[in-house]
Formats: structure tokens, sequence, C-alpha cells
């Protein structure tokens, strides 16, 4: 696959594939009041073009819309790699799609029964000071983008992007707010590494009740999924939720072959991190959430004693890698990209 020019506008739909690119618009996809300038230095910003595309020898250049719900599309060959979403409308931010590296069509759903909160690539939990930032209406608590949103590296094969976020309920205070950076890797045409660090700082005493949801996980589509013909596995060879759930391991995958075209086998693994805090689990205490319809998770607080007290001000930092393939988990080596990350 030839990879050029990593970094464009993408505006428009005659723009020159190729390569990644990567750019902003609100949720409705509109891209407004955009700067003559480019973020990041290399060439110099060429005019835009009545159909607001960009120059076909300007292909080096992202721009960033000033409007209030921003989103950000990463583009593979101008095809949709993955959109963080990020509005104020939501009950939290999230990554949809997240495609697959043959398919192009993803292997995470935006939301599906039987529990439809569950969205795509997320971050969240229930149970905290009595709201939840997981399931239910928004009054309930919500995670809010800060607006903060920036692209801090960008290569013809990676994507780093930050945003900064608050935990709180319409009409109080904050409780919790975090800081967060994605990272999608394009390693081959066979696979990518997304990696998710995030900096968690309570700003009041938090308490958490024992719970099964959240942190970090995915949701996938039903064709990777056991209920809908795929397969769940775990690195010990585990397979299905009967032998996985509750279970440690390094890694929990899913995979199957695509319904639109049987011919692609494509799937999604989640890592567990060797040093998941709170509440001081480790990789050999902190088990899996698994759930053959399609969800992952490692999970600590499910598995442990509770509730969980959190001090004003005990930032906690946690380090999440997913890796999305073509194929099985045999023709990947995830444990040694567990090793690269986790050591």
């Amino acid at each position: 696959m030839k990879r050029r020019d990593f970094l464009r506008t993408a505006l428009a739909s005659g723009a020159v594939a190729g390569g990644l690119s990567v750019s902003y618009g609100d949720e409705n996809g509109v891209i407004s009041n955009i700067p003559s300038g480019p973020i990041f230095a290399g060439k110099k910003a060429s005019p835009l073009t009545k159909n607001w595309g960009d120059s076909q020898a300007e292909h080096n250049t992202t721009y960033v819309s000033e409007c209030e719900n921003k989103m950000l599309w990463v583009r593979r060959d101008n095809q949709i790699l993955a959109t963080y979403r990020n509005g104020q409308h939501q009950k939290y931010p999230y990554i949809y799609p997240l495609a697959g590296p043959k398919s192009m069509m993803s292997v995470t759903t935006e939301s599906q029964q039987p529990w439809p909160h569950h969205r795509s690539m997320f971050f969240g939990l229930d149970r905290v000071n009595g709201g939840n930032y997981w399931q239910g209406k928004r009054d309930a608590g919500q995670i809010l983008s800060k607006n903060e949103l920036n692209i801090e590296e960008a290569t013809e094969t990676k994507v780093t992007w930050t945003d900064g976020c608050i935990w709180k309920k319409p009409e109080q205070e904050p409780i919790i707010e975090d800081f967060r950076r994605y990272t999608i890797d394009w390693r081959c045409d066979d696979y990518y590494v997304v990696d998710f660090y995030v900096k968690w700082t309570p700003l009041v005493d938090v308490n958490v009740t024992r719970t099964n949801h959240g942190f970090f996980g995915v949701r996938v589509t039903n064709d990777l999924s056991p209920d809908g013909g795929g397969t769940l596995i775990n690195s010990d060879g585990k397979v299905g939720q009967g032998e996985t759930e509750g279970k440690p391991a390094k890694w929990c995958a899913y995979y199957g072959k695509r319904y639109f075209n049987p011919a692609i086998t494509e799937g999604v693994a989640v890592f567990c991190p060797p040093n998941i805090t709170p509440p001081e689990p480790t990789f050999e205490n902190c088990p899996w959430f698994t759930r053959n319809y399609g969800n992952i998770s490692p999970m600590p607080f499910n598995y442990n004693p509770g509730p969980w007290l959190f001090k004003q001000g005990e930032t906690r930092e946690m380090l999440y890698r997913t890796v999305v393939f073509a194929g099985t988990p045999a023709d990947v080596d995830l444990n040694g990209l567990w090793t690269e990350i986790y050591g």
C-alpha cells in the first residue's frame, strides 16, 4: 500500500487517497470556521478551493474547526478508520467506528442490544458517588470533553491526539477530571495498534461501589462475537465466556468471518495492563469481564471486595492497548505486542 501524505484536510470528496489522514468537524460532519494556516509545519498552507477541498499539491496539512462539538476523523486511503466522538450531548466520549484493516468496516458496534449503552471503544464507570458515568440518562452523570482536543503527533503511520474531560452531573460541580491520550499506530496492512493512556484525578473524595461496568473495553460487532458465530479467546487459550470470565489473562480477543464477506476474517484484542489501579490489582489478580454477546474489559471493580475510596487529588494513571487485526489471533504476535508495551 502506498503511504503518501499522512496529514491533510480531506474535506472534499475528490481528495486524493493514500495513507492515513486526520480532520475535525462537528457531530454532523460539518466543517466550519477553518483557519488559513496549518497546525503542523512542513508546507505552506494553500488557499481553499471553492468546493472547500485542498489543493492537489497540498496534502500535508490539518485544519481545525472552531465549532462547539468537535469530532476527529482518522482515515486510511481516504476511508474512515476511526472517529473520536466527544460531543456535549453524549453520555461519554468514545471511538466509533474502529475499522478492520482488510474490510475497512468497523469491528466494533456503536450501540447494540441487549445493552445499548455499550459504545464501541469506551472508558467510563458506574456507581460513582451515587452517580452513573456509564449507563442511564445524562442526569445520572456525564463525562464531558473540555474542548481541549488536540493533535500531538502525526507521521506517515501514526497519529496521536489528546483530550481533557470532566465527570459531573448537570448543574453540579465536577467530581473527577481526566487527561487522555490516544495513539493509532498502523504497523502493517494486517494490523494496527490503538494505545489509550488516561490520568484520572478525583476532585473530591470519590466512592466507587462494586460494579462490573468499566473502566476500559470494547463492544464488538455481532459477527465477531460467539453469539453471532465468532470466537472469544484469551491469552491462555481459554474459549468463550464460561472459560474466560473472571479469569486473569494478558489479553482477550474476538474474531470471526465478516457477514458481508466471509472470505475476510478480522478481530480485535484488548490487553490487560500489569498494574491497573485502583484498587491495587496486578496482572495476577485483575480478572476479565467477558460476554459472549461481545463485551470484554479487564475489570478490577467486579472481582475484588469493595467499595473503594479515592481521596481528592489521588491521581491514577492507566495505559490500555488494543490491536485490530486481520485473520485470527494466531496470525498476530499478541504476546509480543503485550510485552512491547508492558515489559
